[in-house]
């Protein structure tokens, strides 16, 4: 009898079946060892397949964020409805779409409701009621000559036969009934502007109007001069009574404008000739004689002034219509600058109405409408009116969300869904002439403190950045990162070795946003007052390093021996700190002897670059001490895993251990080194503390090291949390986003690529 043993059991087996048992043992094991290989698979497949479709979703999320940017406007023009009395000559409307005032020919301001073109309110603003007794002629006159709007705002302007322009603000209440709003007109008393003493007709004139009262008016009288009215308003803050004041100056006008545009400071006066000149008056220089723009050849036929009152648009009677403003020459002087032309309309432009929340406005011609952005420069729809004869009114609603015409066919709304007319491609990644520019440029400056602010969206200066940073910093971390190992792999005793590569790799366990701290607040203030210390490390540590290994090699052999392989790195640590400290006594005098003293003022001096405390070396510095463990690491094990039988044949055959490593190991490790380098570079570009806190965060298209930047994913943690959802700027930044994931995805496709063929060219070494 055979005794098998079964765990604690003995089990008594005849002598023939021992075999047998033993042999179903080891396949029961085997059977048990294919099931685990076979779970082990299954999971390890579906954890790559996770990563996998985790990585898609991500892609597919930040896609789905970002595709509303590429959607064209999409207009729906409601029906028609009909409205008691004269066509309006100029429209408001609530932020809601609920009611629109216009005033018609007869001095009426007729508030109606958009829904059923009901008339909820009239108020005569012009003539004044007659008193009791008065004769029925003399009520009639005088008469409104001309009706328009204010650019951007809720006033309705009018030019009368006795030389005057009125302004009538109107103003919108909301109050809440249980849960249904209300929408009430207030029509306010209109403010009278007498620009003409002899009280002659106005055909041609503008005005502004502030809340305050305060505003002025200039018109075109019959002599071809021009005049200004300006009103002062003070209101009695215990009585309430409110006292006027008006100023008037004559404005020579070489050309009789044909058209005005008034902007609200009452800074700037233009004027369209019909002969195709701008005019330009600078009110503040105190110069009577208007600025001429002579580039023009037909008529103009409309101005009006977008939100912020900077740009204005040039509407023709060939329905060119272009994009002016104010842009600084050379010699610190101010010209009109024509900065875009927009498709023409088909007939004379007519009507031009602005948006008050954005740099879009509607321009009309005859039936013909079109909806344009100026910054993005996009035509965002075009099509007719829903009135049976041309419009006489047209206005933009508050929010950018509707419009609506008028005429003598009724009033008619259009609906817009237009969420992001600010982006287009050339506006994201080209260069864009902004407001206040001298030219175009690639800017991202994303809110500002109201909003006549033009939206800077140009990605162009963060790619710049990213790259800037990424650069910059793996200047210091390749050759640190890529020498050390190879020196720690194949030059370091391996007692050494076991507390080198632990102590590097424990670096990368540092918190970034340690190490942007300690750079934003402790290295960079120093190094700005040390810095041609820097400059003296660059050239002494290498060359007291080079004579104390040289040094090293002339000690006698056997001394040399009594020590392990490798210790000579003790001595490069010792060398090296005391080449530091010696660099940074002798910082002052070199400063003074190179520099004249002052290195950030001969630096301004010498080349006009600025040297900002926050900039692109203290950048590289910190960055590239969190890049250096990682390739340290990846590199030294690539150069661990290069086959000893490799070193020992190269020594066999009498090359020194430098060749061996430089003509043997290298280029066998060099698909590791390739990878280590491109992980790296990927970690450089994903960082967002440090740069965060030791750039300053300004996004500038500059390479100079010694200014900040601004990156991809700095820029994300700065402005996400501020960007309202699904507005034009949280998807600019999920596409800041997707271009972090395209640049990373590439640079690893890449890496892999020639990682490959590396792998390939050196596998028969």
């Amino acid at each position: 009898m055979a005794v098998i043993a079964v765990g604690d059991e003995a089990v008594a087996a005849a002598p023939g079946r021992a075999p047998r048992a033993a042999g179903e043992a080891r396949a029961r094991t085997a059977r048990r060892r294919l099931a685990s290989d076979r779970v082990a698979r299954w999971l390890v497949t579906a954890g790559g397949l996770g990563i996998i479709a985790s990585i898609l979703g991500i892609l597919v999320f930040i896609v789905i964020e970002v595709w509303p940017l590429t959607r064209a406007a999409a207009v729906e023009v409601g029906e028609v409805v009909a409205v008691a009395g004269p066509p309006a000559g100029a429209l408001v409307c609530d932020e809601y779409r609920t009611l629109a005032a216009g005033l018609a020919a007869d001095g009426v301001v007729r508030v109606v409701r958009t829904a059923d073109g009901a008339v909820v309110e009239e108020r005569r603003i012009w003539p004044a009621a007659a008193p009791s007794g008065a004769e029925p002629a003399l009520a009639a006159e005088p008469r409104l000559v001309r009706i328009q709007p204010a650019p951007g705002g809720s006033v309705l302007l009018a030019s009368t036969s006795d030389g005057r322009v009125l302004a009538v603000p109107v103003g919108w209440e909301i109050t809440f009934d249980e849960d249904r709003r209300v929408v009430t007109a207030d029509v306010g008393a209109p403010v009278v502007f007498e620009v003409d003493p002899e009280g002659r007709p106005v055909e041609v004139f503008a005005a502004a109007l502030e809340a305050d009262g305060a505003g002025a008016a200039a018109a075109v009288l019959a002599d071809g001069t021009v005049a200004l009215v300006e009103r002062q308003a003070r209101a009695n803050l215990l009585t309430g009574e409110v006292t006027e004041s008006f100023e008037r100056r004559a404005l020579a006008a070489p050309l009789a404008p044909a058209v005005l545009a008034l902007d609200r400071t009452v800074r700037n006066l233009y004027g369209g000739a019909a002969s195709g000149e701008l005019l330009w008056w600078d009110l503040t220089a105190g110069e009577a004689a208007p600025r001429i723009d002579r580039t023009g050849s037909s008529p103009v036929t409309a101005l009006s002034l977008l939100i912020g009152h900077h740009s204005l648009v040039v509407g023709r009677a060939d329905g060119a219509l272009s994009i002016w403003f104010q842009a600084r020459q050379e010699d610190g002087s101010f010209r009109l600058a024509d900065v875009r032309d927009f498709p023409p309309l088909p007939g004379p432009v007519e009507l031009i109405s602005p948006s008050m929340r954005n740099k879009g406005f509607v321009a009309g011609s005859g039936g013909h409408l079109g909806l344009y952005h100026s910054t993005s420069h996009r035509v965002l729809w075009a099509g007719t009116a829903p009135l049976p004869e041309p419009p006489t009114a047209l206005v933009l609603t508050p929010k950018a969300d509707g419009a609506f015409v008028a005429g003598a066919g009724g009033l008619a709304a259009l609906a817009i869904d237009n969420p992001h007319p600010e982006t287009t491609w050339t506006a994201l990644f080209g260069k864009v002439w902004y407001e206040g520019y001298e030219e175009p440029q690639y800017v991202w400056q994303s809110t500002g403190g109201s909003d006549d602010f033009e939206p800077k969206l140009s990605l162009m200066p963060l790619l710049v950045g990213t790259l800037k940073g990424t650069i910059y910093s793996l200047l210091l971390a390749i050759p640190l990162g890529v020498l050390g190992a190879m020196y720690t792999s194949q030059f370091m005793h391996p007692i050494y070795q076991h507390y080198v590569k632990p102590t590097v790799e424990i670096m990368a366990a540092l918190p970034t946003v340690v190490l942007g701290f300690l750079a934003g607040l402790w290295l960079a203030p120093r190094l700005e007052k040390v810095f041609p210390s820097l400059l003296l490390m660059v050239v002494m540590l290498p060359l007291l390093v080079l004579l104390a290994g040289a040094a090293w090699q002339r000690l006698p052999r056997a001394f040399r021996n009594r020590f392990p392989t490798g210790v000579e790195a003790i001595l490069f640590i010792f060398v090296a700190a005391f080449g530091i400290w010696l660099a940074t006594e002798l910082s002052p005098p070199f400063e003074r002897l190179v520099f004249g003293g002052s290195f950030p003022r001969w630096l301004l001096e010498a080349t006009g670059l600025t040297y900002d405390q926050r900039n692109a070396v203290v950048v590289g510095l910190a960055m590239g001490f969190a890049v250096i463990p990682i390739i340290f690491a990846i590199s030294e094990d690539a150069f661990s895993n290069v086959p000893a039988n490799l070193v020992a044949g190269s020594l066999a055959l009498g090359a020194n251990r430098w060749q061996t490593v430089t003509r043997v190991v290298l280029p066998t490790a060099s698909p590791g080194i390739f990878s280590a380098v491109m992980i790296g570079f990927g970690r450089a570009v994903g960082e967002t503390m440090i740069v965060l806190m030791a750039t300053g965060n300004t996004p500038i298209m500059d390479w100079s090291p010694f200014n900040g930047f601004r990156t991809l994913s700095a820029n994300i943690a700065v402005e996400i949390p501020e960007a309202p959802v699904g507005g034009t700027l949280y998807r600019a930044l999920f596409l800041a986003a997707l271009l972090l994931f395209v640049l990373t995805f590439a640079v690893n496709t890449v890496a892999e690529v020639v990682r490959q063929r590396l792998r390939r060219r050196y596998s028969q070494l």
